[in-house]
């Protein structure tokens, strides 16, 4: 199971949407079983989890205490990607995330709050030997500041080559549970949400040749899911 985290300490970057939207994806390019787990207190995936009307991607809740425990028993039970939201602040919870995950999506607006606001992200980062990628979101099209801040972030890591512009769609599909390629699939935000899973998927893909050296080594083939999935993972979001 691949563990895909969305962290930076600016609140307001988009996290959460875009969770549930490269969540969905997952499911739709073939990648899954998907898991979500939200650790933020605000729970705003959760909520927008709960309104969904399609059984997948799945949800689970967790604490920080039990982050690792609870990621073992979801790949024990055939997930094959886990993607966790995390709250807008460099904390513990952020630290304990960071740690478990194969890429760190740090998505970013193209603003000078935004572009100041990543440093500490990306230190936690590299102390832990994490992989990161900046993804430019909430942009405006053929804005000067969008190219610039992509520029910008080039600095410090690598930036991917597709924009999440700003549109209404994204926050409209996302009052009733769904996604923009689920809204409105023939709009250019799902082809930018495809088209984004896709670069990640690549480099996911990447790390894990690149760190995995005995192919024996990686994690166990796992069956197929149950029909219906067991062990307080699923339908409902309940606390452990």
């Amino acid at each position: 199971m691949r563990v895909l985290a969305l962290a930076t300490q600016k609140g307001g970057s988009g996290k959460t949407t875009l969770s549930g939207h490269l969540a969905v994806q997952m499911e739709r390019a073939g990648a899954g079983p998907v898991v979500l787990v939200d650790i933020d207190p605000q729970a705003s995936l959760a909520d927008w989890w709960n309104e969904r009307q399609s059984e997948s991607p799945a949800f689970a809740t967790t604490t920080v205490s039990r982050l690792a425990t609870d990621l073992e028993a979801l790949r024990q039970q055939g997930f094959k990607m886990a993607v966790i939201d995390t709250p807008p602040a460099i904390s513990i919870a952020i630290q304990s995330v960071i740690a478990v995950a194969d890429l760190v999506i740090i998505p970013t607006r193209p603003s000078p709050h935004d572009l100041r606001a990543v440093g500490a992200t990306v230190e936690m980062c590299e102390r832990a030997g994490k992989p990161l990628m900046f993804v430019v979101n909430a942009g405006t099209p053929k804005a000067k500041i969008t190219s610039e801040a992509a520029i910008a972030l080039s600095q410090h890591g690598t930036v991917a080559p597709v924009t999440v512009h700003q549109r209404t769609d994204f926050a409209s599909s996302m009052i009733d549970g769904r996604t923009v390629m689920e809204a409105n699939p023939a709009g250019r935000s799902a082809q930018e949400i495809e088209q984004l899973w896709a670069y990640i998927a690549d480099r996911l893909d990447k790390n894990y040749r690149r760190t995995v050296l005995n192919p024996m080594a990686g994690p166990m083939a796992a069956g197929p899911l149950k029909d219906r999935i067991e062990g307080g993972f699923g339908r409902r979001a309940a606390a452990y």
